[in-house]
């Protein structure tokens, strides 16, 4: 009886429409015809419209198109093997990576087994076009890495990726041009524990240009605070140059972790902060709300810095001052000798 109301009342809201229903569709036509045109955040949405769409927005391949589109790197097949152990494959690696991390406080300690490697999947664009893509894999268990500064390079020596874009070196306007139109994603993938996290900002929040050779440095970092309350960023720092008149070219793209006096992290110290990225939660953030968390981290850096030398001065005085104590009672020690 259940069943023949809700069928006579779909078939009159049918009626009413002046069409079927989308669930008289045959689920393929939907999935081929429909879903396979929806963005990742679309489909997500589309999925929990009911217990037949969210079987349907379900289907790997449909979210293997969209991580595929959305970043090419994850069509290599390192990446395809990562991403084919997460929980939900696709889905998962989506959700992971393409939300920003939210600048909240991390555990003390990741609750996370230990991380074998890194897998990194990079993406740049001028626009909406890809100009570069490379995979990167590195060992995390070496002591060379967990004590050196962690940085890892995309490009090999000399290596150089050209942009549609032209170098000018007078007044900024080349740094800007850079600024608003290149774009770059870095995803770490850690395959032992089935996570991954997108470390660059959607746009470049921080941009200059070197006074003495003219190359411009742009930085899509990411900021997070650590259990003790200090704040580090995740930066990916991109190096570009030219010709005067020539085009722009990229000539240098490298991830680091960087704490509040800028210095680039050991590896261990980077690994536990990454491990927290990676578990903790998402949110998606605009491009103006990231900048300006870059810039209250700046900000906050300056203080940090006259915070230490407030302090460092304030020692000196006191070593100054016990030095002197000491002159003066080792001098009127031999006077009254």
């Amino acid at each position: 009886m259940s069943f023949s109301t809700n069928s006579t009342t779909t078939s009159a809201a049918a009626d009413r429409s002046g069409g079927d229903p989308i669930t008289a569709i045959h689920p393929d036509i939907i999935q081929t015809h429909i879903l396979n045109r929806l963005d990742g955040a679309t489909l997500a949405s589309t999925s929990c419209a009911s217990s037949q769409f969210l079987a349907l927005c379900g289907d790997d391949q449909l979210w293997r198109d969209i991580c595929n589109s959305t970043w090419p790197s994850t069509t290599d097949p390192r990446v395809l093997r990562a991403i084919s152990a997460f929980p939900s494959a696709h889905r998962s690696f989506y959700s992971d990576s393409f939300p920003s991390t939210t600048h909240h406080q991390h555990p003390k300690q990741p609750r996370l087994s230990e991380t074998l490697e890194l897998i990194s999947a990079v993406d740049i664009y001028c626009d909406d076009q890809l100009i570069y893509s490379k995979v990167l894999e590195t060992e995390t268990v070496s002591n060379w890495f967990l004590s050196f500064p962690l940085s890892l390079e995309l490009l090999d020596a000399k290596e150089m990726v050209p942009t549609p874009l032209k170098f000018e070196s007078e007044n900024g306007a080349c740094t800007s041009l850079a600024e608003e139109h290149l774009r770059v994603s870095w995803i770490l993938i850690d395959p032992n524990n089935k996570r991954a996290v997108n470390v660059a900002s959607h746009k470049a929040v921080y941009s200059r240009m070197h006074w003495s050779n003219g190359d411009i440095q742009l930085r899509y970092a990411t900021v997070a605070a650590v259990a003790t309350g200090e704040l580090v960023q995740c930066a990916v720092v991109v190096t570009c140059g030219g010709k005067e008149g020539g085009e722009l070219h990229v000539k240098e793209v490298k991830m680091q972790v960087e704490d509040m006096e800028g210095r680039t992290l050991s590896g261990r110290d980077s690994l536990e902060i990454l491990q927290a990225a990676m578990e903790g939660p998402r949110r998606r953030i605009e491009c103006k709300r990231e900048k300006d968390i870059y810039e209250l981290f700046s900000r906050k850096k300056v203080q940090y810095r006259e915070k230490e030398q407030r302090r460092e001065t304030g020692l000196d005085m006191i070593c100054i001052v016990i030095g002197l104590s000491i002159f003066f009672a080792i001098w009127i020690f031999f006077l009254w000798r």
